[in-house]
């Protein structure tokens, strides 16, 4: 059964308030992403990167509903999924530049993060089976814990998914899969490389699948509360599918989407609706997670580059 909260995207009064601590997370990845963009624009970052501007709302709403014994696997596109996680802005972006304090010793850059129950990789497709094997390793713990994989709609053309999909329903395991579908993969739109939908390739498996168009955080969240509830209890598998945008480009500099396509992807997103409708919250937040990137920027930057033993 499709879950459909709100309209695609946003609208205005589309945005429900929300408590400080999740607007500050939202506007922290934010701030941290166009941060970012701007070292790279300055010359001070190699290497590429991919930002979730737009899509930041999605690892904020799950963050609650996660166990810190969890497993995390994130993808490409994970700086929100990490500072989701740990709040560590000053550690991740030390793994990006390179520099001392970094969470692999800049080993990992901006796609590929080991830290506790969380693990990030550039391979498309690579996560799900991992997250297959992990979910069978909590499984037979029998603790109520389970493994969440991102993955974007694009990674639906990579094989390994749905042999992961198979297991997960036939060995009844806990895992949680959540799609960012943006309908861009990379450069090629959904609807020119995808036939039939996710809805339909999670129910071939038997497994349920829940799709979410709206970016109203405590509303999805609440809704999703029991599902999550029945994968870590009752090993059930899910699919969580959210409509979502790419505000920016691919990586760091690659956007060969059409003007109007940019435009409706800023028309829907939730951060100037939230700013107008909740003026004041959203001036004080967003000033002390601005002064906060800002102040991690010149801590990392001033660093010294990292070292590791061979």
């Amino acid at each position: 059964m499709d879950v459909i909260v709100g309209n695609r995207g946003v609208t205005a009064g589309g945005v429900s308030p929300l408590a400080d601590e999740d607007l500050g997370l939202l506007l922290l990845i934010r701030h941290f992403e166009l941060a970012l963009l701007d070292l790279f624009d300055q010359g001070k970052l190699n290497g590429t990167t991919h930002t979730c501007l737009g899509q930041e709302y999605i690892p904020v709403v799950l963050r609650p509903l996660l166990d810190e014994r969890d497993y995390v696997f994130s993808n490409h596109r994970g700086h929100g999924h990490y500072l989701a996680r740990y709040d560590d802005p000053a550690g991740l972006l030390a793994e990006i530049m390179g520099r001392e304090g970094a969470i692999c010793n800049g080993v990992g850059g901006s796609q590929h993060i080991l830290r506790g129950t969380y693990m990030s990789t550039g391979v498309q497709g690579q996560s799900l089976p991992i997250a297959v094997g992990t979910a069978m390793h909590l499984e037979r713990g029998g603790q109520p814990l389970l493994a969440l994989a991102y993955i974007g709609d694009g990674t639906w053309g990579e094989g390994s998914v749905y042999e992961a999909l198979n297991m997960a329903q036939l060995w009844r395991l806990p895992l949680v899969v959540v799609v960012e579908n943006n309908r861009i993969a990379q450069s090629t739109p959904t609807e020119r490389q995808m036939s039939g939908t996710i809805a339909d390739r999670a129910r071939a498996f038997g497994i349920r699948h829940h799709r979410i168009t709206g970016v109203d955080v405590e509303a999805i969240r609440a809704d999703l509360v029991p599902l999550v509830a029945e994968t870590r209890h009752q090993n059930r598998p899910l699919v969580l599918e959210f409509d979502t945008y790419r505000l920016g480009p691919h990586s760091k500099g690659d956007d060969n989407r059409a003007p109007e396509l940019i435009r409706e992807a800023e028309e829907h997103d939730w951060h100037p609706v939230y700013a107008a409708r909740f003026p004041e919250q959203f001036d004080r937040i967003s000033a002390v997670q601005s002064r906060r990137v800002a102040e991690v920027v010149a801590d990392v930057t001033a660093r010294p580059l990292s070292t590791w033993e061979q």
